[in-house]
């Protein structure tokens, strides 16, 4: 009798385990953010805004969506890096593994098309933009970032700059400089700061493509903005004599810049600067956000701004765009993000605090400061070329050698091994 007994509470126990066991899995595989089969999860948001400014802006951003949809769960899940090199490569992993965020951060241009969108991971979106009005809302030029083969594949939610000379205006004021436009004024400029001490040009290409992003702009300085598209579409050769002019003042403008340029990121380039250890800085206009949000910095009083030498009249785009990946089962609810994300009210809520200004061109401008202000106006009426270092201009692969080459020219200075180099990478743009 107690071996029977004892026999039926076993398999009481065995059941009650395999109950168990069953549950946990089940919750287990419920738990996932908005990709797969499972029930509805998170919408997990995918960035690399981690930064002061832009952090800012993003939970700004967010906070509007949970006002207005309370009931739907949001996640932000940002990843911490420079220009997104640590966030790319797990948005990667997640987008091979079939397990897409519900929406992610991507650089209008060849970043989205020639990555998500040629490979089929993207689901287009001219339903919303017909939805939500934004066909005559986003400028011509802007849209056609964002589309591919007459879809549109995301939503742009800001514009930045990338051709900006950021400069501590007392150091300017006290040594008697007049903001350079011209690359000879620029040198003259920095001649006259390095025989008193100070840095004259502020880098932290710590992270390789800061350092791309100062030849962009060198790039587009010595080019001008019609020879620099045709760059990208090989309707100019790397080896022009104009581009090999263009390394040449790169490798000059190197000599100006802090020794320990290789151990320091962007932010703290721009902190040189806003100490007035260094005079300037090349960098895009999220340093703005940085200068007045983390230094607390005033627009116009402790910096200045100007575009960067030889690029008066052009604007390098640069566009943070958020799209509908493939294979989601809320995607009713992401395009409600996206639907905030693209209004008037969700990109002044997001740009003042970033430092860019608004994709649309109906925001409202008394929400924005002077930079702002000024910047909206030279967007409206400046030649728009892609950038390069960000995502905008050419395929990734090519961007990445681009910055291995940029790096090792960086230190070595050989003017006719950079060229080969960019010459032998341009067959990814075929």
């Amino acid at each position: 009798m107690k071996k029977r007994l004892g026999l039926i509470l076993m398999m009481i126990l065995t059941l009650v385990l395999s109950a168990c066991g069953s549950n946990t899995q089940t919750e287990e595989g419920s738990q996932g953010s908005s990709g797969g089969s499972g029930e509805k999860g998170k919408l997990d948001i995918f960035s690399w805004w981690t930064g002061a400014g832009e952090e800012d802006g993003l939970k700004a951003l967010l906070a509007l969506f949970k006002e207005k949809y309370p009931d739907i769960p949001i996640e932000n899940a940002a990843v911490a890096g420079g220009a997104g090199t640590n966030a790319k490569a797990v948005l990667a992993s997640r987008m091979q593994g079939n397990d897409p965020p519900a929406t992610f951060q991507v650089h209008g241009g060849s970043e989205l098309n020639d990555s998500w969108v040629a490979a089929d991971k993207m689901e287009p979106l001219n339903d919303l933009y017909e939805q939500e009005g934004w066909n005559d809302k986003f400028p011509k030029e802007l849209i056609e970032l964002v589309s591919k083969d007459g879809n549109m594949y995301s939503v742009p939610v800001n514009i930045h700059r990338a051709n900006v000379l950021w400069y501590n205006k007392k150091v300017f004021e006290e040594n008697g400089i007049a903001v350079p436009t011209t690359f000879d004024e620029f040198f003259e400029a920095a001649d006259t700061l390095k025989e008193k001490g100070i840095t004259p040009l502020a880098l932290g290409d710590k992270e390789p493509w800061a350092a791309t992003h100062l030849f962009e702009t060198v790039l587009l300085g010595e080019l001008g903005a019609e020879d620099y598209k045709k760059l990208w579409t090989g309707e100019l050769a790397f080896d022009d004599p104009k581009v090999k002019k263009a390394a040449e003042t790169f490798k000059k403008m190197l000599t100006y810049v802090n020794e320990d340029h290789s151990s320091r990121n962007w932010q703290d380039a721009a902190q040189l600067v806003g100490s007035g250890e260094a005079a300037m800085n090349v960098m895009g206009d999220w340093a703005k956000g940085y200068f007045t949000n983390d230094l607390k910095l005033a627009v116009n009083k402790d910096f200045g701004y100007a575009p960067t030498p030889g690029t008066e009249g052009t604007f390098g785009v640069i566009t943070d765009t958020f799209g509908l990946p493939k294979g989601l089962n809320n995607s009713e609810d992401v395009k409600k993000f996206l639907s905030v994300l693209g209004s008037v009210e969700g990109q002044d809520a997001f740009n003042p605090l970033k430092g860019s200004i608004p994709a649309r061109i109906d925001a409202d401008v008394s929400k924005y400061d002077q930079y702002g202000k000024d910047t909206m106006e030279d967007f409206k009426s400046a030649a728009l070329v892609p950038s390069l270092a960000h995502g905008s201009a050419a395929p990734e692969g090519f961007v990445t050698k681009v910055n291995q080459a940029v790096n090792i020219f960086v230190t070595q200075g050989d003017v006719d091994q950079l060229v080969r180099t960019l010459q032998s990478a341009g067959t990814e743009l075929k």
